[in-house]
């Protein structure tokens, strides 16, 4: 049987068997046992935060989750419509025993899913998720009676609270005094608090792409669509542009020129700023396999030493955690700054990175630009046996091949694909033409060593 947890949380097409009502509340009736009741104080009524982004499912969802939390006896915060990251710092600053997130980041609107926060706002383990589907399969929830059953109440601060606490962790409360900055929230639930946290913090915000009507959620706009975000820039003379995705757990940015800024050169310029501040815990930048040697090249001549993980912000958090890190992330804007946050932050990201540019005075273009990118090609090779990448000797002969001949001047990567009979070939090196030839040799190969006899649909 398949796991009902995949690597974020539960996500399915909204209203079906396993993103329905029913579900739902099942769902939530589980987590009370598990996060709830066996994590509360003895004699202390259980109780959650629940937010959601701007979805239309997120309603039912939502009226539905609080309904199975309420009647096993925890007490449910409702917040609102909030980003994933305000989720979490609320749970942390209202001390609750746990949280529950609505959202399906950047997918489209027809999707919805559910995360689960433990006490501090932190993701849960495996293991918890593991506890939580035993208890939802067998069904064995609390009914309680009376007194007993929980309350929901509409916890009418949140977003002060959360807008409070982004300002609280700059260097100063006008710290983006004199910027302008275009803002895109997508439609999402950045939509209310990260315009008022910009101009909070001084900046001349234009906003874009914050009029969500439960349908229009990265419709064509957000981190996954920029052009709108960088026209606007280059429109109104803008000193950079932030993009959110759906929940706002990370952003990309937008130079004045309208040149995108993915997250591994936001993180670059954070790392050097923290460094310099003394703030950067081991002089040390956690990041995964994707991103560019020539930023890791550019860092160790600032005294900084990268760690990579696999691909996906949990495995960057875990290494964060092991080694008390307090910096990583990934390209795609995930950006995990664990002074002040237990999980990405967009606008907290946005805000910072906004702060460095006033502080040096420098453009944003210019930040961007203090190391050159290496040339990176990627080739999907589909319908293959994902799983023999490791053990074919073939492949495993032609990639020694190429690291052989790109010795320190490049590097070769492939991954397979979690959810398709896929594997990524990933080269870098010296020039395009360079990498192209050995990322197509590498992608021909295994394509032929791993073939699949028949097409997988």
């Amino acid at each position: 049987m398949s796991r009902l947890f995949g690597t974020d949380g539960v996500r399915a097409c909204a209203n079906s068997d396993s993103m329905g009502a029913l579900s739902s509340l099942k769902l939530a009736q589980a987590a009370a046992v598990v996060l709830g009741f066996d994590q509360a104080g003895a004699g202390e009524r259980p109780k959650a935060v629940i937010a959601h982004d701007s979805r239309i499912s997120g309603e039912f969802i939502g009226a539905a989750i609080s309904a199975g939390l309420a009647s096993s006896g925890v007490d449910v915060y409702d917040a609102g419509m909030l980003p994933t990251p305000a989720a979490a710092y609320l749970v942390a600053d209202l001390d609750a025993d746990f949280g529950v997130m609505i959202s399906a980041s950047h997918n489209p609107f027809q999707d919805n899913g559910i995360k689960f926060l433990a006490r501090g706002g932190k993701k849960l383990p495996d293991a918890v998720e593991d506890r939580i589907e035993a208890v939802y399969t067998a069904q064995d929830f609390l009914r309680p009676r009376g007194a007993d059953l929980g309350r929901i109440s509409r916890f009418a601060d949140a977003e002060d609270r959360y807008v409070t606490h982004l300002i609280s962790t700059l260097p100063a409360r006008s710290a983006l005094e004199g910027l302008t900055i275009v803002l895109d929230c997508a439609h999402g639930a950045a939509s209310g608090c990260s315009p008022d946290a910009f101009r909070m913090a001084g900046a001349r915000v234009h906003v874009m792409a914050a009029d969500p009507n439960g349908t229009n959620i990265n419709d064509g706009v957000g981190s996954t669509h920029l052009e709108g975000l960088q026209a606007k820039v280059r429109e109104v003379g803008a000193d950079l542009g932030i993009a959110h995705d759906g929940d706002a757990d990370r952003c990309l940015a937008v130079d004045e020129r309208g040149q995108v800024v993915d997250g591994d050169t936001i993180m670059s310029i954070l790392a050097v700023a923290r460094k310099e501040a003394g703030k950067l815990k081991d002089d040390t930048l956690v990041a995964t396999v994707m991103t560019n040697l020539g930023m890791e090249k550019y860092l160790e001549t600032e005294g900084i030493r990268m760690v990579r993980t696999k691909v996906g912000d949990r495995y960057v958090l875990e290494a964060m955690k092991a080694h008390g890190y307090n910096l990583g992330g990934e390209q795609s804007g995930h950006v995990i700054m664990s002074d002040y946050a237990t999980t990405g932050d967009g606008i907290l990201t946005g805000m910072h990175l906004a702060a460095e540019v006033n502080r040096t005075g420098l453009s944003l273009s210019t930040l961007a630009t203090r190391f050159d990118r290496v040339p990176q090609t990627m080739i999907n090779v589909s319908n293959v046996d994902k799983y023999g990448v490791d053990t074919n000797t073939a492949v495993q002969s032609e990639i020694a091949s190429v690291r052989s001949e790109l010795g320190e001047d490049g590097r070769v990567l492939l991954r397979s694909s979690g959810t398709e009979a896929l594997v990524r070939v990933m080269v870098e090196g010296p020039t395009e033409s360079i990498v192209q030839s050995h990322a197509q040799r590498l992608a021909d190969v295994v394509a032929h060593e791993l073939r699949l006899e028949a097409p997988v649909a």
